[in-house]
C-alpha cells in the first residue's frame, strides 16, 4: 500500500497523536497541516485569523493540503479542512480518508486539558462544551461525506490504532 492517508475530525479528536502512531506503524511520513502552515508562515492559526480572517486562513489551509499530499504519508488535517468542497474532493481522490469520531463532551474534556488551546481561536465564542456541540452538529455530515472509514476515538490509543490497522488489513 502506498496511498495517502488523510485524518479528518474535530479539534482534539486525536488526528495528530494517532497520525504519528499510524505513520510510524506503516513506515510512512507524517504531516500535520496546522503545524506545516505555522512552519511555512511563522504564524499561528490565531495570528492568521486575526490578520486575514477565517476566509484567509481557509484559503491558506486548502493550499497546504495540496502542497503536502503525497503517497506514503499520513496527513492530520485541521478540524475545518472539510468545509471546502474542493478539499473533500481532493482527499477522496488522492487517498483514504478516516473520520476520527468522538462525542462532543469527550472532545471538550480533551481541549480543556490542552496547553496549546490559546493557539486555537474560538470558532463560536461559546464555552468549549457548547462550541464542540455546535461544531459537531454543523460539520458531522461533512466529516461523514468525506470519510472512507469512521474510527471511534473514544477509547485508548492502542485500540484506536487497531481500528486503523484492521481497516487497512495490516497485522
Amino acid at each position: 500500500m502506498n496511498k495517502t492517508i488523510f485524518l479528518v475530525g474535530a479539534r482534539a479528536s486525536g488526528k495528530t497523536t494517532m497520525g504519528r502512531l499510524l505513520a510510524e506503524k506503516l513506515n510512512y511520513s507524517f504531516i500535520d497541516t496546522d503545524v506545516y502552515l505555522y512552519e511555512t508562515t511563522k504564524r499561528t492559526v490565531a495570528e492568521i485569523v486575526e490578520k486575514e480572517g477565517w476566509e484567509g486562513f481557509r484559503r491558506q489551509e486548502s493550499q497546504v493540503l495540496i502542497d503536502v499530499t503525497q503517497p506514503c504519508r499520513v496527513i492530520a488535517t485541521g478540524g475545518g479542512m472539510i468545509l471546502a468542497d474542493q478539499n473533500r474532493l481532493h482527499m477522496q481522490k488522492m487517498g483514504i480518508v478516516f473520520f476520527l469520531s468522538a462525542p462532543a463532551k469527550i472532545l471538550a474534556e480533551r481541549l480543556m486539558k490542552d496547553p496549546n488551546m490559546a493557539q486555537r481561536p474560538s470558532l463560536t465564542g461559546l464555552s468549549i462544551v457548547d462550541e464542540m456541540d455546535k461544531i459537531l452538529e454543523e460539520r458531522h455530515h461533512l466529516y461523514m461525506d468525506s470519510a472512507s472509514h469512521v474510527i471511534n476515538v473514544d477509547c485508548q490509543e492502542m485500540q484506536i490504532l487497531g481500528q486503523f490497522l484492521e481497516v487497512l488489513n495490516i497485522d
